[in-house]
């Protein structure tokens, strides 16, 4: 199906586009990498009229170190955060999460700030932006506003931006020296999204004890969300004999979604299975380090 008639406009900025975004109001939307506009639109679930593409936007593409923080730009796609000599050398974390979206052709055109934007439950970003507590900046007309990563995603396709703002970038502390880290997911064969798809980060104290652990987990739920549980059933006991007891709390609390592909308990099951794997991944090149 072709989507309905809409006019096509490329933004030179971000002022540009946050002008023709208050200028269109409700009849605008963003186009970034396109993954999951356009077959909305082919579909006519969406019907714009007014299209905004972000592509001409050089300065959202950027990846960079700035005071201390590994920023990433927006519009930067999958591809250019799995390749980035900056990235995986100090957020390996965000690298490894990145390498396993999609396909080739999606990794070459999907975008980091269109992905978390649209907040797809079944998403892999998410995880490791929580994992890795990163920072959303927002911009609107009436300015920036930085959000963190727990307060960014709200609910089902839901997050803290608001109508008339655009994700600019995403700034992330660099995993220090020691930690361990991993992303894995039980992926859904025909679409590559993740059933299910933990992130983790364990750093060691010097007598062996986790000193501190943090889970995302995606695919689970209706949002994406950090497993507290999970990391205060580790914090300062020895991780080698607690993962498994830790990973067994990774749906606690959580209403698991069900659909053609799983069911709510088997969902939940697999969040427990990618929790410890992730989890003994981390440790093992915590160990190592």
């Amino acid at each position: 199906m072709y989507p309905s008639a809409f006019d096509y406009h490329r933004a030179a900025s971000v002022k540009d586009a946050l002008k023709m975004l208050s200028e269109y109001g409700e009849d605008g939307k963003l186009l970034a990498g396109g993954h999951s506009l356009i077959p909305i639109m082919k579909l006519r679930l969406s019907q714009p009229a007014h299209l905004i593409d972000l592509g001409g936007v050089r300065e959202l593409a950027t990846i960079r170190e700035e005071g201390g923080k590994i920023v990433v730009g927006a519009m930067a796609t999958h591809r250019a955060v799995q390749s980035s000599a900056i990235v995986r050398a100090k957020l390996g974390l965000l690298a490894e999460c990145a390498a396993v979206i999609g396909d080739i052709q999606v990794r070459n055109r999907g975008t980091i700030g269109g992905s978390i934007a649209h907040a797809d439950p079944a998403a892999d970003y998410p995880a490791a932006v929580l994992a890795l507590e990163g920072e959303i900046t927002i911009e609107g007309a009436a300015g920036r506003r930085v959000v963190k990563a727990a307060d960014f995603f709200l609910d089902l396709m839901t997050t803290a931006v608001r109508p008339g703002e655009i994700v600019t970038q995403l700034a992330f502390a660099p995993i220090p020296a020691g930690r361990g880290f991993a992303y894995l997911k039980h992926r859904q064969p025909a679409s590559g999204f993740a059933m299910v798809g933990v992130a983790a980060v364990i750093a060691l104290a010097k007598n062996a004890a986790c000193e501190s652990a943090r889970v995302g987990i995606t695919g689970l739920g209706a949002k994406p969300f950090r497993a507290k549980t999970v990391e205060s059933a580790l914090a300062g006991k020895p991780p080698a004999r607690t993962i498994a007891a830790a990973a067994a709390r990774a749906a606690d609390g959580i209403d698991a979604l069900a659909d053609i592909h799983a069911s709510a308990e088997f969902r939940a099951e697999l969040a427990r299975v990618y929790t410890r794997r992730a989890l003994e991944a981390a440790l093992a090149r915590a160990a190592a380090a």
